[in-house]
């Protein structure tokens, strides 16, 4: 071989190498300034889970009528809140409500519920009678809301826990 083969064999060998230097810088500075393809779900994940026990929270608090302290029965009947009753409360103190509005008279509840079916015939009235309420109180609702024809009426109870 002669020294002008091997300079210019010498030389394609340089200038092949600095070609792959080239690439090897453009590469390396492609992955630096790539945008990452991936989702960071974990903030999503706290979040969902903190919502979640807001609503656990809150939705015991979400109750239909007034808190009266109801009965306790041995066989009781549970039935799902679906919001298709009209819920009914006697307190202790013999106050009337339908949901948490409080009413004055039963002639008043007896003109409500009837407005009430009349918009949702399919809407059952769950009264809720506190067990401290006098019984003759609990009688007077029921005889008005049979007075107009209303006889789909729910009596609440709570289940007895402990068997006597």
């Amino acid at each position: 071989m002669t020294s002008q083969h091997l300079t210019s064999a010498s030389s394609s060998l340089d200038r092949l190498r600095a070609l792959r230097h080239l690439i090897r810088i453009e590469q390396e500075t492609e992955t630096k300034h790539r945008a990452k393809a991936d989702i960071n779900v974990t903030p999503l994940v706290d979040v969902v889970l903190v919502l979640l026990i807001i609503f656990m929270v809150v939705t015991p608090l979400i109750a239909n009528g007034v808190v009266v302290e109801l009965p306790r029965t041995e066989h009781h009947a549970k039935k799902a809140d679906d919001g298709k009753d009209i819920i009914v409360s006697v307190t202790a103190d013999e106050q009337i409500y339908m949901g948490s509005r409080r009413l004055a008279s039963i002639e008043e509840l007896v003109a409500a519920v009837v407005r009430e079916k009349r918009v949702f015939p399919e809407k059952t009235v769950f009264l809720k009678g506190d067990h401290r309420a006098p019984y003759g109180r609990m009688r007077e609702v029921m005889e008005g809301l049979h007075g107009v024809s209303i006889d789909d009426v729910i009596l609440g109870t709570e289940e007895l826990t402990v068997k006597r």
